[in-house]
This record gives C-alpha cells, structure tokens and sequence, in this order.
C-alpha cells in the first residue's frame, strides 16, 4: 500500500476574466490529487490528512472512496476546509491564493501507526508549512523512515504561504535524510536554491525534475542522469500535474518492486526512461482537462 499523507482542500477555479469571474469549485489539494491519481492508475493506496465535517468535506472523502483509496487514517474535525482561489494564466499554468485560517486540515496529529500493509508514503504541499499540522507530519515523515518505509518528498513550494523563507528552507534541508525519492518542479529548485547533487548527497536515492512541456529528468545517487521529453498535448491548465507525475512515479515503482531506496538505485538506465515517460504521458493527460483530473490506467494502456 502506498500511503499518501498532506491536505484535502477545495479549488476555486475561475469561471471567466476578470476579478469577479464566476468560481467554480473543485476538489483538490496535492496530497488529495495525488492519492486520486494512484487510486486511478490501480495502485493500492491509503489517505492519511485531516478532513472537515462539513459538505466539502465531505465530498472529498466521496472522491477518495470512488477512486478505491483507504480512507481509514483520516481524521475528521468540526472546522471548515481550506480554500484555494486558481488564477489560471494564458498558458494553462495556475497560480493560488489560500483561505487557512481555522481550517481543519491544520489540526492533524500524527497517528500512532501507518495502515497495515504500507510499504511507501508520499508528503508535501501546504501540510508541512502551515502549523501546528507541519510538525505532526514532519513527526510521522521521520517515524516511518526510521522504520525503513519508502519515503517521498514533493514540496510543490507555495511561497505565498510561508512567512520565513530561509527557515522553511533549512527545514526542507533537515527532511531529505528521511527521503527515498524527492520530487519537485524546476520552479520549486530554483526557489528552494540548491541543486540535485546537492540533495543526493544529503540522503534521497534519486532527485526528479519535471521542467512542464520540457519533460522530466531523474538524477540518481550513483551519478546517473536520465531526461524524457514531454509529451505534446494542447494544454488546457496545468492544474494536477505535478500531482500525477508524483503518484505516477510511485505507482510505476511499485510495479516495479523498487519500492526501497536499495531497488531504486538498481533500477538501470532503460526502466528509468519507462518510468519517466509513463509519468510524462500521465501529466500530459491531467493537462488536457480541465482541473485535477488524472488518468485511468486504460488511457496509459501501450
């Protein structure tokens, strides 16, 4: 099982142009789309987040329970759910400002065990930023490393959201010992200020970047160095995408049995050109809907 813990929220995704543009809600937040995405390419996977009660809510939890994910490890609480208002630019990418205050996703704490069965959990986005929650997940982030868990980092830096730049990133500095697998965008390397090589050496087994139409490249700690290109599509907005490449990333592994750091070190040249490609097309499927809407395993049949 693959276990993927951060925040459930609603998108609010503008119908028009202009400041008061009709918005449409959606279901959304990385961490959600991310276990949406496995859930749809067949992986089996578990939710671990804190969830309002109320009808968003609710709703979210509908998704997750459709798509097959385990929502077990979910905690639920009385407060709203987050909002995220999407400005989506000319070119399909989208931009975020966020309605956190008193939001229930913040109250998490951290579980006494994963689900049984959990061989990989994935984190990232607002979960480790906004507190108290960021400590609770950056404490369940460090237990299952410790216990040998496959552990997947994609920070997908919302910068709007952090008051301290430089503590936010030496604290993403102190979490990369606990990483199999570090994933972010080229936007999230130049903000973080570092590079690849420099991550490896700190812990994770391997670095992806994903450079949008560009493509992705995977730098591996035994000094490899693999780059597909995207695929072509005509974009409707980037909304999810980074979520898909994560979920399909891991899923891919996961077939693969490459879920240790040991195996993904093995995986050669040929599988990583497999597994980057396979998620390239799973994002440039995300990228031809409208919102967060990852692929079906049968559309990335062949």
């Amino acid at each position: 099982m693959i276990v993927v813990a951060g925040e459930a929220l609603i998108d609010l995704v503008p119908q028009g142009t202009g400041a008061l543009a009709a918005l449409q809600p959606a279901l959304g937040g990385g961490p959600f789309n991310t276990a949406v995405a496995l859930g749809r390419l067949g992986s089996d996977a578990a939710f671990c987040s804190r969830v309002s009660e109320d009808a968003f809510g609710e709703a979210l939890l509908v998704r997750l329970r459709e798509t097959g994910v385990d929502v077990s490890s979910v905690q639920r609480g009385p407060e709203p759910t987050t909002l995220a208002v999407a400005t989506v630019g000319a070119d399909g990418s989208a931009a975020y400002s966020f309605y956190v205050d008193g939001t229930a996703d913040r109250l998490f704490a951290a579980p006494s065990a994963l689900p049984p069965g959990a061989r990989a959990i994935s984190f990232g986005t607002c979960s480790l930023v906004l507190e108290p929650g960021a400590s609770a997940y950056e404490e369940l982030m460090r237990r299952a490393s410790a216990q040998s868990v496959f552990t997947a980092l994609d920070p997908n830096i919302r910068a709007g959201l952090i008051p301290d730049a430089d503590a936010y990133r030496a604290r993403f500095k102190s979490w990369l010992p606990s990483m199999s697998l570090l994933k972010l965008s080229e936007e999230d390397a130049a903000w973080l200020g570092g590079t690849p090589r420099e991550w490896l050496a700190a812990g994770p087994a391997a670095v992806v970047i994903t450079r949008g139409g560009d493509g992705l490249t995977a730098f591996t700690a035994d000094g490899g160095e693999y780059t597909v290109p995207g695929e072509h599509v005509e974009v409707v907005d980037t909304i999810g995408a980074g979520d898909t490449v994560n979920a399909a990333l891991l899923h891919g592994l996961a077939v693969r049995g490459a879920l240790s750091a040991r195996a993904l070190g093995e995986l050669d040249p040929g599988g990583w050109t497999e597994l980057l490609g396979f998620a390239a097309r799973a994002a440039a499927v995300t990228c031809s809907r409208a919102g967060a809407e990852p692929p079906y395993a049968h559309e990335l049949a062949g």
